[in-house]
């Protein structure tokens, strides 16, 4: 029994270590998520039984900018995030020939100015 809540505890721990493939930022929306999830079904059930299930606007609009602000910032770090191409090569100059070195002429006029 203390091995298995010790396995739990490690399993809990991993989750916000950084080498993991868990994104955290999804587990805190999921989890804001589930809880509105809850608030909703609560407000259902007390509602049918004639009750009123008073819940602070200001916590509930909490619960939503975290979810959108988790999901949004999780959706951004998988786009800006990652580079799936290599990085292109720079174009190979063309090699000027010894005879065109000195015999660039620029001619500027008065009117260019």
């Amino acid at each position: 029994m203390l091995n298995k809540i010790k396995n739990n505890w490690t399993m809990f721990k991993n989750i916000f270590n950084d080498k993991n493939d868990i994104n955290e930022k999804s587990v805190v929306g999921f989890a804001a998520f589930a809880v509105m999830v809850i608030f909703a079904f609560a407000d259902l059930a007390t509602g049918y039984f004639g009750k009123d299930l008073v819940i602070n606007e200001f916590i509930y609009d909490s619960f939503v900018w975290i979810v959108l602000g988790s999901f949004g910032i999780a959706e951004v770090g998988k786009v800006f995030g990652k580079a799936s191409a290599p990085a292109p090569e720079p174009p190979l100059q063309e090699e000027v020939e010894e005879e065109d070195k000195g015999s660039k002429n620029i001619n500027i006029n008065i009117d260019d100015w």
